[in-house]
């Protein structure tokens, strides 16, 4: 609590003084709002449900596109770090591909997919894949060799292994790459609806702008943060909590 408290001196003094700047003249309001008219906007989008609403959406394809990235990204990394060979063979078409942006699929995807969810749900996954994909190749090769070594004399399976040895000894690390990869959503699914679907807080922040509702488009700004310092601070604690619950399955 203390570190919260000290942590909002500088936007608590931030906001106090765009607030005064504007009353006082010395900021125009053409592209700017005062704080107090943004929280009234935010909390009257809230009671009327438009932007809990936009959120909904926006949630539904960013977690989408998310899961479908973190199985792929799992699945494919614990493979690849566990046969160096094979990392050698694929390295390459991974070095090519990571570096596209996601975005520049958007035409290919809506050929594909037309607008709505599964358009927007395969670029965020294209663009969440590759954190998730690059730190399980490393967090699997981290793993203590006679873990592994116990899971041959077992014969234990792929799948065995990915529950009982890889998630359990890897997952600290593997739980980076999803926090980068959760920012990474909801970045590019906002930028999705900005650009082209006409759906979610991206599209409502474009109607916010055209209609010149500056205070609106400030409040649902405020909102993403709000929603990205949650998902940040709520995977921040699955790291030890899993640790707490593989120590206490044992």
């Amino acid at each position: 609590m203390k570190r919260i408290l000290i942590g909002s001196i500088l936007p608590a003094l931030f906001i106090a003084s765009w607030e005064i700047s504007s009353r006082t003249g010395l900021l125009t309001l053409e592209s700017l709002s005062r704080p107090s008219d943004i929280l009234r906007a935010g909390i009257a989008g809230l009671a009327d449900g438009s932007i809990l609403v936009a959120t909904g959406q926006t949630f539904e394809t960013a977690l989408f596109g998310l899961a479908v990235a973190a199985v792929a990204g799992i699945i494919a990394g614990a493979v690849l770090g566990l046969s160096p060979v094979l990392e050698r063979v694929v390295d390459p078409t991974i070095e090519a591909l990571r570096p596209i942006p996601a975005v520049a699929f958007i035409p290919l995807a809506l050929m594909m997919f037309g607008f709505g969810i599964s358009m927007e749900a395969t670029i965020v996954a294209y663009a969440c894949v590759w954190p998730i994909l690059i730190v399980t190749i490393s967090a699997v090769k981290a793993i203590e060799p006679r873990l592994l070594e116990v899971a041959d004399t077992l014969e234990m399976n792929f799948v065995e292994r990915l529950r009982k040895i890889i998630l359990p000894a890897a997952f600290v690390r593997i739980n980076v790459g999803l926090r980068v990869a959760t920012g990474i959503a909801l970045v590019v699914a906002v930028t999705v609806e900005i650009v082209l679907n006409p759906r979610g807080l991206g599209y409502s922040l474009m109607l916010a702008q055209q209609s010149l509702r500056v205070d609106i488009m400030y409040a649902q700004l405020l909102w993403l943060c709000v929603i990205g310092y949650v998902l940040n601070a709520l995977l921040r604690n699955i790291g030890p909590a899993s640790i707490v619950l593989s120590r206490a399955g044992r």
